[in-house]
């Protein structure tokens, strides 16, 4: 699957979904932060699921009609804990999430906002 990691989720993830065949661009290895505008507009042009820490982007996409190929949300999820949960989300929830699915990952529960804008 193609992803874009946020600046925010670990090195460690970025490896993990590497290391398990997935199309990754993290946005942590570009030179400059491009700010949250860009960085859903490059995952949608590309159809990479974003992986985010920041909640930002489901306002984005839900207050402000931003476009996205599926956002993926970990929250209070640890370092070195990030890896595992996104593949284990992505392989769930992928279907959901190429119909553009909003996927919010706290330790011992998923919420999924079907896809939309």
């Amino acid at each position: 699957m193609k992803v874009l990691l946020d600046t925010c989720v670990s090195g460690k993830a970025a490896a993990a979904l590497r290391g398990h065949g997935h199309d990754i661009v993290w946005m942590a290895e570009w030179e400059v932060d491009p700010g949250d505008d860009a960085i859903i507009a490059l995952a949608h042009r590309e159809g990479r699921v974003l992986v985010t820490l920041d909640k930002d982007f489901g306002e984005l996409a839900v207050a402000l009609g931003r476009p996205h190929a599926g956002i993926v949300r970990l929250v209070g999820i640890r370092a070195a804990d990030q890896g595992p949960a996104a593949l284990a989300v992505l392989e769930r929830y992928g279907e959901e999430l190429e119909l553009r699915a909003l996927v919010t990952v706290q330790a011992g529960r998923v919420r999924v906002r079907a896809g939309g804008t």
